[in-house]
């Protein structure tokens, strides 16, 4: 079979296209043919070498992918066989996603319903996962809420479900007129270019001189530095963009002198084998229902793994990038 594998840290080209055998299956796995494999941009700051933790080399990466049960082993159900499934391997601790098979135990799959394509059951997993707990941890209902990249995989999701939830104000920070209008198209209440000067003024204009009660931050950097103007007083910061913390003591300074609050957010140590489950089956049937809009910003052949980490790393596209096998 194939998958994408790099040996050494750097740019998009170092991924390559490798052959390997397909998996062995162990007593109660089942081989699932990879139909669409999410791309993440921890990827590219994982093959970069620029995450918060240096992986092994080498890698295939990948932490979800949905498909269809090819084969099953010993001890497995064959009834299986054909079963249009999810696997969430991230919450397994392990990759190897961007290949044409991987081999799982069953108790990892998550079915999807009839009326959910492949390419949103992996973009619901882990940007619809994020999304979910970041409401749930802190909630939006009748608060004022800022949501940067609110065009992008995570951010449209957050804006939605905080919609959903009862947020106050939605205000959608996102870097071009295209991703400002579709945050507005997903229901947001007010959409601004974090690209200007000054732009958190405007929020504070927008909500009495007051500025906004939770600011989820998915973006990090200069963008967090900026975006603590627009946070009132006894506000919430809550930080998902690990590997890109950049506030400095005068910053954690005037946190403090506003009593507002700092909250990381990671999602893996949030996740149980409890709960991903029925929280995964929650936004499949959402989405199944039209009841939240997945976005999806291309499909790329394995081949292509290349280009697709060049398209997130140049931000000039929103929603969920898959890659998929030739001829799916």
């Amino acid at each position: 079979m194939r998958a994408v594998q790099f040996n050494r840290f750097g740019p998009p080209n170092v991924l390559d296209v490798i052959e390997i055998p397909a998996p062995e299956l162990a007593p109660g796995e089942v081989l699932v043919r990879v139909h669409a494999a999410g791309v993440n941009y921890f990827e590219v700051l994982m093959r970069a070498d620029r995450y918060a933790v240096t992986p092994e080399l080498p890698m295939i990466p990948g932490v979800e992918v949905a498909g269809v049960v090819e084969r099953v082993g010993a001890r497995a159900d064959p009834e299986l066989l054909g079963a249009r499934v999810g696997v969430p391997l991230f919450a397994l601790g392990r990759g190897g996603g961007y290949a044409e098979f991987i081999a799982v135990d069953v108790a990892s799959l998550v079915h999807l319903p009839d009326h959910i394509g492949f390419d949103d059951a992996v973009a619901l997993m882990v940007q619809g996962l994020t999304a979910l707990h970041m409401t749930r941890r802190n909630p939006p209902k009748g608060k004022r809420v800022l949501i940067t990249a609110a065009a992008g995989g995570v951010g449209s999701l957050l804006l939605q479900l905080a919609k959903r939830e009862g947020a106050r104000q939605v205000i959608a920070v996102a870097s071009t007129k295209e991703k400002r209008d579709l945050a507005l198209s997903l229901g947001a209440d007010l959409a601004i270019d974090y690209g200007e000067a000054n732009w958190a003024d405007v929020v504070r204009a927008q909500t009495d001189d007051v500025g906004v009660d939770i600011l989820y931050d998915t973006v990090g950097g200069s963008v967090t530095k900026a975006a603590l103007a627009a946070l009132a007083p006894g506000g919430e910061l809550i930080f998902a963009a690990l590997g890109r913390f950049d506030l400095d003591k005068a910053d954690m300074d005037q946190l403090l002198s506003q009593n507002q609050s700092l909250a990381g957010f990671a999602l893996l140590p949030l996740l149980s084998p409890e709960s991903i489950r029925p929280d995964l089956a929650e936004l499949f049937k959402l989405a199944a229902s039209h009841q939240l809009r997945v976005l999806h910003g291309g499909r790329f052949l394995l081949h292509e793994a290349w280009r697709a980490h060049e398209a997130i790393e140049s931000r000039t596209v929103g929603g969920k990038i898959v890659l998929v096998p030739r001829g799916l």
